[in-house]
């Protein structure tokens, strides 16, 4: 069994976003209805505050409700810091996650050496899941962060890998995830593993459209973009190599609370994975960020084209 206690840390954590969170629509983490998670047999399936973990919330969310299992949707609860601890105190029982930067975050003491290609990073990533938890398959979808240039800056500075910047770097600006300041897989591992550190970092949001934006617009110089992102071919950006692996493999994996999984649940979850591609998830999540289209929608075409629902 899961543990149920509210932590200080989330008390604060939660805080701390309240104003955010209220300026989306109200705090998603307010379910408005006096149920407990996973009560009844309702799954509570919660997603990062970025647009592709909305879309493959709203796919895993909608294959449960085809298999006839109770859904509730918590959308844009905010970073992984503060959605793992709505998780571990049981308010979320499901949340799309990426093996590697889920691993990342639960070995804060950093990754092992030899830990970097998928299967290897699922298997030691088992090791430290929080307790009353599991991770079903993950799929060959994957999403990676990424130090993204564009091709003007990298013709400047004869920019092809991370290690490139190492010399440079102190004469430009990273833009991100006010986490990414603080994250091994952000400006700690880029000082540590490539001696990397920048004049400057400003905190925009999580390869969203203030980041991208920020490197469009020339206000930063260097971006961390997901690699799915459509704004990336659309502009032509150069997204530079990672030698050292700092950024791990991050395929797609549904994290799920023991007990709130069941043969169904597990099925329909199952056959959204093994639909999901980085190919087709790259182009369902254009048609949100570019086209604007409603993530539920867009998810139910997803589904129907891949003959999951």
């Amino acid at each position: 069994m899961s543990r149920r206690i509210r932590t200080t840390a989330y008390l604060f954590a939660t805080l701390a976003v309240a104003g955010t969170l209220t300026a989306c629509g109200g705090d998603p983490l307010d379910s408005g209805s006096d149920s407990d998670s996973g009560g009844g047999g309702t799954i509570v399936v919660g997603s990062a505050n970025f647009p592709e973990s909305e879309l493959l919330m709203e796919m895993y969310a909608q294959a449960l409700e085809a298999e006839g299992v109770k859904v509730e949707t918590k959308p844009n609860i905010g970073s992984r810091e503060v959605y793992m601890e709505a998780f571990k105190s049981g308010d979320i029982d499901l949340l799309p996650e990426y093996n590697g930067a889920l691993l990342a975050y639960l070995k804060p003491d950093g990754v092992p050496e030899n830990v970097s290609a998928p299967e290897d990073v699922y298997e030691a990533l088992q090791e430290v899941l929080p307790e009353g938890s599991e991770t079903l398959p993950q799929s060959e979808a994957e999403d990676k962060d990424t130090l993204t240039v564009s091709k003007e800056t990298a013709d400047k500075y004869s920019l092809k890998s991370i290690e490139d910047l190492a010399p440079v770097a102190k004469d430009l600006t990273l833009g991100g995830s006010p986490e990414f300041k603080e994250r091994h897989q952000g400006l700690v591992g880029l000082d540590e593993v490539y001696g990397v550190t920048f004049k400057e970092f400003k905190p925009l949001d999580a390869g969203g459209p203030l980041t991208t934006g920020a490197l469009a617009k020339g206000d930063i110089d260097v971006a961390n973009v997901f690699s799915t992102d459509s704004s990336i071919p659309t502009n032509g950006w150069v997204v530079l190599e990672d030698p050292e692996n700092l950024f791990l493999s991050q395929n797609v994996v549904p994290l799920i609370r023991s007990e709130a999984l069941s043969s169904d649940a597990e099925t329909a979850l199952n056959a959204v994975s093994e639909a999901l591609t980085t190919a087709n998830l790259t182009e369902a999540l254009a048609k949100v960020q570019v086209d604007k289209a409603d993530p539920a929608t867009v998810a139910k075409e997803f589904l129907a084209d891949n003959g999951v629902s």
